[in-house]
């Protein structure tokens, strides 16, 4: 019987990682349309995978460990990129930049103290600053992002500590947890009492 594990979402969030050495050839060779196109085409799996997962049904474990996986070897090699390609909009950020990894990698560090393995949390803010990378990224070809990357990086640091204080209060969580508000919200409710959930009018008086 065909394992579960293999379908086409998976496949898609895997093809991100396998593509990737062609985004380092063309950086490397500093051919900027070519890193373009292909960036567009290996950054558009990190929404094709979800939706297709979501529309087919193809939601499972390894395909969360594995996106996030991908993300890692997607979206850090991205400074390296925007370095290489971009260095003007990337130093005057450097400051930022270099605290957005900090806190970066202080979430990993939090996670396996407190859960045991590296968790890349995928909340709302986190999804939101993916996008932001992703048309960055193309942006850069055309114009100067220099503020558009200081508002991104700024917006990691504050995404990684909302990871960071998702783990500490609440330990091991769905890694697609929309926000730490969430989290509260669903204990607040499962901290009432199930009789005030319950209409007045159907009470048993």
């Amino acid at each position: 019987m065909k394992s579960k594990n293999f379908n086409i979402a998976n496949t898609i969030t895997a093809s991100r990682i396998i593509l990737m050495p062609f985004l380092f050839i063309f950086v490397i060779q500093e051919n900027r349309s070519a890193f373009l196109t292909g960036y567009i085409i290996v950054g558009s799996t990190d929404f094709f995978d979800g939706w297709i997962a979501r529309k087919l049904n193809q939601v499972t474990k390894l395909g969360k460990m594995l996106d996030s996986i991908a993300d890692i070897f997607f979206y850090i090699p991205t400074a390296w990129f925007l370095m290489v390609l971009y260095p003007a909009y990337i130093m005057p950020n450097i400051l930022f930049l270099i605290g957005a990894f900090l806190v970066y990698f202080t979430s990993f560090i939090v996670s396996i103290i407190k859960i045991g393995k590296p968790i890349m949390m995928h909340t709302s803010l986190l999804r939101f600053n993916a996008v932001l990378v992703f048309a960055m990224v193309i942006l850069s070809y055309f114009m100067d992002t220099t503020y558009l990357l200081t508002f991104i990086l700024i917006n990691f640091m504050i995404g990684f500590t909302e990871s960071i204080l998702i783990f500490l209060k609440f330990g091991h969580v769905d890694v697609d947890t929309k926000s730490i508000f969430t989290l509260f919200k669903r204990k607040k409710l499962l901290n009432i009492d199930p009789s005030d959930l319950i209409p007045k009018s159907k009470r048993v008086l």
